[in-house]
């Protein structure tokens, strides 16, 4: 009698896929709109800030967002476990995300440190469990697949989220926006409540090793010295300037501070791996191979929050035909601009946003500030008389004065990229499968070096949608950005679930979630580039020269990268993993 044939994957895997798919949603949905709601006025719900402020802020947020896995991945290793970990995260996650519906400064503020911290606990636990319910031999050699087929659920709750985020925003306001974004993540805990009895084998505390240093050396190690760094980072003088007064060395107090912040961390990741024995220190200094490079594609993919967020909003055709618009119209899904262009600015409108922001004229004159002051009154007495879709829009294509148009809603162009990823996962793992029942599957390593190159190529793409057409009086079309976002998928797809599951493959078992936290550390500083770089987008006439610069990083990193498969290789051969 034939035995039945065992299944690819353990149950565990759904029940982490649509925990992740909610969290994601919330994750995503919040990040969909967090740049928008940082520019729109305040008179309008938004927070009012200045292009720089935001994009400060956008770079400084996804990048602690992802530094505090560091922390979280260890204190689940040696204390909380896995299972508890996440439920910490996600409950801080949920306050967060229901806090940002307060319009308030103070607690924006606060539920971004919310969300920041709750992401630490959340993020590499529910990624190491992942990995280890395929520790089973009968599932071990599914892994990559596993992971792809996880990195799929985070993408179906990021396709779905911007359609809630548009609907919410549009009639109801941004705070209703981000209280669905704190329910998405109640119901991912809601999800893995239920679903704890075919993962609890998986949240599996290891034991330390001798010599290993105690959770206590460690935080005081590093928590202490990035304290202090990043203090030293916020008020250290560089080379000052015209351009740059304050004598910042990476353009703002907050850039100083976040980078310096990080230089305890990497020093204690080196130290792992010089202290660690033989058997652990090659595959340690492999996985920190792979962060270092790994780095700049996170700088060039998260730009899609905030550079080509301000493409879309900016320098894409967002018209709808009449049709579409009276449909979109009819569901409340239509984004409505009015136009007026000859409105004059008003004094009052401005010292009431000025008095929302706890400051006002005189004090941003009495600090020597007059040419920050009329900055910002200019970009509101842009948005108060007419919207700024309009200012590189041709006479022809816009409405008589006092007339709208019904647009697509910039949040939808944030679905693109995880539709492509649920459109092309079948795809890519197909290929893979295939490839390894030939014998010829790619290594772990080298996917993500073929990732990089593609990324590479997405930014070309932009390079081209730039001289497509004269973007100071016109607009490109929509499909460039469809197009960039297809061609960087597939190089996220060979990157992103395959740098999870290289952690999980070579870290030593009692230190997988703080490896993992290592690869959120990589994530974490090119988060924070991209914001950097985004700011240089928000300054530059040359958007053309912005996206061929991300082209030329990207394809250095790809370099380094396939300079070191020889040796990266032969370390997943040591290990007996592909």
């Amino acid at each position: 009698m034939s035995q039945p044939s065992s299944p690819l994957h353990p149950k565990g895997l759904y029940v982490l896929f649509f925990t992740e798919m909610w969290e994601r949603f919330g994750y995503y949905l919040m990040l969909g709109i967090f740049s928008l709601y940082m520019i729109d006025a305040w008179e309008n719900g938004g927070m009012g800030f200045t292009g720089q402020k935001k994009s400060d802020i956008y770079g400084t947020y996804i990048g602690l967002v992802y530094l505090t896995p560091f922390i979280g991945g260890l204190l689940a290793d040696r204390i909380l476990g896995y299972r508890k970990s996440i439920f910490i995260g996600g409950s801080l996650m949920a306050a967060g995300y229901l806090g940002l519906s307060i319009h308030h400064e103070s607690a924006f503020f606060v539920s971004l440190l919310l969300i920041i911290l709750g992401n630490g606990f959340f993020k590499p636990n529910i990624s190491t469990m992942v990995g280890n319910l395929y520790n089973d031999e009968r599932y071990k050699a599914n892994k990559d697949a596993g992971y792809n087929i996880f990195y799929m659920g985070i993408n179906v709750g990021a396709f779905i989220c911007n359609f809630v985020a548009a609907f919410m925003r549009i009639n109801y306001g941004w705070g209703f926006a981000f209280v669905a974004a704190g329910i998405g993540m109640i119901v991912g805990l809601i999800i893995f409540a239920a679903g704890t009895k075919h993962i609890k084998e998986a949240d599996v505390l290891k034991p330390v090793k001798p010599g290993d240093l105690s959770t206590g050396k460690i935080l005081g190690a590093v928590l202490l010295p990035m304290f202090g760094f990043g203090l030293l980072g916020y008020f250290i003088n560089g080379i000052t300037g015209p351009e740059n007064p304050n004598g910042n060395i990476l353009g703002t107090d907050t850039n100083d501070a976040f980078i310096f912040g990080c230089i305890p961390v990497v020093l204690f990741f080196l130290y792992l791996m010089f202290k660690s024995d033989k058997e652990d220190r090659r595959p340690i200094a492999a996985l920190l191979s792979v962060y270092a490079c790994i780095v700049i594609f996170w700088a060039v993919f998260h730009q899609n929050g905030d550079a080509l967020t301000v493409w879309a909003e900016e320098y894409s055709h967002r018209k709808m035909s009449d049709g579409v618009a009276n449909v979109a119209e009819d569901i409340g899904m239509a984004q409505t601009v009015n136009y007026h262009p000859s409105v004059e600015y008003n004094e009052e409108e401005f010292s009431s946003y000025l008095a929302g922001l706890g400051t006002t004229r005189d004090s941003l004159t009495a600090a020597g500030n007059e040419e920050g002051a009329k900055a910002i009154s200019d970009e509101i007495a842009i948005r108060t008389a007419s919207h700024r879709y309009f200012e590189n829009l041709p006479e022809e294509n816009r409405p008589a004065p006092g007339g709208d148009l019904k647009l697509v809603s910039t949040e939808l162009y944030q679905s693109i990229n995880p539709f492509w990823v649920v459109l092309l996962t079948p795809l890519v793992v197909g290929v893979f499968g295939f490839l390894r029942k030939k014998g010829k599957e790619p290594t772990t390593p080298t996917k993500i070096a073929i990732g990089l190159v593609i990324t590479a190529l997405s930014a070309l793409v932009m390079v081209l949608a730039v001289k497509s057409v004269d973007i100071a009086n016109d607009k490109a079309s929509s499909l460039w950005l469809i197009a960039t976002y297809g061609v960087i998928t597939i190089g996220e797809l060979c990157l992103s679930p395959m740098g999870l599951s290289l952690v999980s493959k070579l870290s030593p078992p009692r230190l997988t979630a703080l490896m993992m936290g290592g690869f959120f550390l990589s994530t974490s500083v090119g988060n924070k580039l991209a914001g950097i770089l985004s700011s240089n987008f928000e300054a530059t006439d040359d958007k053309g020269g912005f996206f061929f610069t991300n082209f030329i990083l990207v394809m250095i990193a790809a370099a380094l990268l396939f300079a070191l498969l020889k040796w990266l290789n032969g370390v997943m051969k040591e290990k007996g993993v592909n």
